[in-house]
């Protein structure tokens, strides 16, 4: 047949995988470019045209170059395609099967030259058992490949094959990841700008603002990832809020390495299906930290509390620290019509907030709770004195500051830890000792010099005397555990009071660095004023009172003078309103 009065071409495939670099290079995609050019112009299958896939398996379909093959013969524009061998072709032998099938229907000619199949010269009966070994043979690498994989994930190696955004390999170990300072700058400003309050998607906003990477291209372009992959080189600064989503949630960015994160249900598939938590294997600190771990574990409390703007401000920091004193549910925020502060700022004329539980119950006609009313600006000015009077007090009275939060420990001193491990130690030489005698028992039974009587009570003692020290162990070790989480905690707090110098101004980084919660209880008016009591819950040290100087007999006077003021004014302005009623 003349090929060139067809109208259609030749078209010369070539594949290459990871897998195949790794037999050597026969398998290169120049190596079969030229054998299969050499044998079109051997038998004048002209014209041709050469269409590759690199770096991509055979077991999946979604190749671009396969892609484009199918859409020329899907426009009659194909006589024949040329393979160096029916494994370029594809490893799974169903799809290669139904493909072959469905060449035969269109007329298009298969030609394996090294398996000497030519479509043309009819059917080869060992056509399909070349295709299933092919397939077996996939299958056999991809366990060899996961259980080389298993094998590095559990010895607490990375087990994928590029770094995170923020990290790179080290240069001559291909299994240890080093900083990326350059990445590791944006990561470090992305959870500075959560404990900031500001959401993901906001964020992603400002760093595509400032055109800042997106961590694809900057993994490619930084010669990190090898390829750009699904990375649009044309969008280079353009961020995503889940993507900053995720990032936030990398618990390797504190250092813990994660592996067994997800899995692949079988090696023809491409989805990745993400597995258990329970099925994770987590190495901690196996990886540099590029963020604290406080800092990485406040970002993930804020993320748990939906902060949205309202009436046109931004979401008000003290959501999700509020909670009702009575049922424990959170206290919703709510905001009325902007008006304008003595600056021109835009600000709420009213700024509250009100027990949740109380309010949706009220929408169903249903009496839960109480309303438990209180002004954000309130509890701002409470929470800015706190954290003043509290930071104050433990660097002025470090020592008496430290003693009042190992009031309820047992130990309190180092002293007594040291004291305590003594003990320990001394008792584990006492078991180790109670093990020696009963050996000791077991061979003189055994030899006769000991009865079987004399033998079980001197065991039931040495068992009793056991478990005794045994259980001390344990409770002074508790106890040495809880010493050495208070110090833990008091030396955490101590470092942040010493990052603020100032304390005049509460900022939304402060108020979420140092606050933990905050318990509002409902309001007491049995004084003849409006009193309500916070608990405010300090991070690291809980809920810390500090003694309040006794006021003089003036100050108390002037209280109960200004009390009873009060109270006759309300008292007035109450029968004024009786009398208006009575009028009307």
């Amino acid at each position: 047949m003349n090929y060139r009065q067809t109208g259609k071409m030749t078209v010369l495939y070539s594949r290459l995988s990871r897998d195949d670099e790794l037999q050597g290079p026969s398998n290169s995609i120049v190596n079969q470019q030229e054998l299969l050019q050499e044998y079109a112009e051997r038998h004048g299958l002209r014209p041709y045209v050469h269409i590759s896939d690199d770096g991509y398996s055979g077991t999946g379909w979604d190749r671009p170059g396969w892609r484009s093959i199918m859409d020329e013969i899907d426009r009659d524009n194909v006589y024949c395609i040329v393979f160096k061998d029916l494994t370029r072709f594809g490893r799974d032998y169903l799809r290669v099967g139904l493909y072959m099938e469905m060449f035969r229907e269109k007329g298009v000619r298969l030609v394996a030259i090294n398996d000497g199949i030519d479509t043309d010269r009819g059917e080869d009966d060992f056509t399909p058992f070349r295709a299933i070994m092919a397939e077996w043979y996939a299958r056999d690498t991809s366990r060899k490949i996961k259980s080389v994989l298993h094998k590095k994930g559990r010895d607490g190696k990375p087990m994928c094959n590029t770094p995170i955004y923020g990290f790179r390999k080290a240069p001559n170990e291909k299994d240890v990841w080093v900083i990326d300072e350059e990445a590791a700058d944006i990561v470090r400003r992305i959870f500075l700008m959560t404990v900031d309050g500001i959401g993901p998607y906001v964020i992603a906003q400002k760093l595509s603002e400032d055109r800042v990477e997106r961590p694809s291209y900057h993994l490619y372009s930084a010669g990190i990832q090898a390829t750009a992959g699904k990375c649009n080189l044309e969008l280079p600064y353009s961020w995503r809020g889940n993507v900053v989503s995720k990032l936030l949630q990398q618990r390797e960015y504190m250092g813990d390495l994660v592996n067994f994160k997800c899995n692949k249900p079988s090696f023809k598939s491409k989805k990745v299906v993400a597995n258990a938590p329970e099925d994770q294997i987590v190495f901690p600190d196996a990886l540099p930290a590029i963020v604290d771990r406080d800092t990485w574990e406040l970002a993930q409390k804020l993320r748990k509390t939906r902060r949205t703007p309202s009436k046109g401000l931004p979401p008000n920091p003290l959501t999700g620290l509020l909670f009702c004193f009575d049922c424990g549910g959170k206290m919703s925020n709510r905001r009325r019509t902007l008006v304008e502060d003595k600056y021109g700022n835009p600000v709420p004329q009213f700024d509250s907030y009100e027990c949740s539980t109380y309010r949706n119950s009220k929408r169903r006609q249903i009496d839960r709770c109480s309303v438990h009313h209180t002004n954000s600006a309130d509890v701002r000015a409470v929470l800015l004195e706190t954290i003043r009077c509290v930071c104050a007090y433990a660097k002025d009275n470090e020592a008496e500051f430290v003693d009042r939060i190992r009031k309820d420990s047992i130990v309190r001193h180092e002293v007594e830890a040291a004291a305590h491990l003594e003990q320990i130690d001394k008792n584990k030489a006492r078991l180790d000792e109670l093990d020696m005698y009963f050996r000791r028992a077991y061979e003189d039974n055994i030899k006769g010099k000991l009865s079987d009587e004399r033998f079980f009570l001197l065991s039931e003692m040495y068992d009793d005397e056991q478990s005794e020290l045994a259980g001390r162990n344990n409770r002074l070790q508790a106890e040495i555990d809880v010493f050495n989480d208070d110090n833990t905690k008091i030396d955490k707090f101590l470092e942040l009071t010493r990052r603020y110098i100032r304390f005049d101004k509460l900022t939304t980084p402060m108020l979420n660095e140092f606050v933990d919660r905050v318990l509002v209880h409902s309001a007491d008016k049995s004084s003849g004023e409006r009193v309500q009591e916070l608990d405010v819950y300090l991070r690291f040290i809980g809920k810390f009172g500090i003694p309040a100087p006794e006021l003089s007999q003036k100050e108390t006077e002037a209280n109960e003078r200004r009390l009873a003021k009060k109270r006759r004014e309300q008292e007035y302005n109450r029968r004024r309103y009786a009398e208006s009623k009575k009028i009307h």
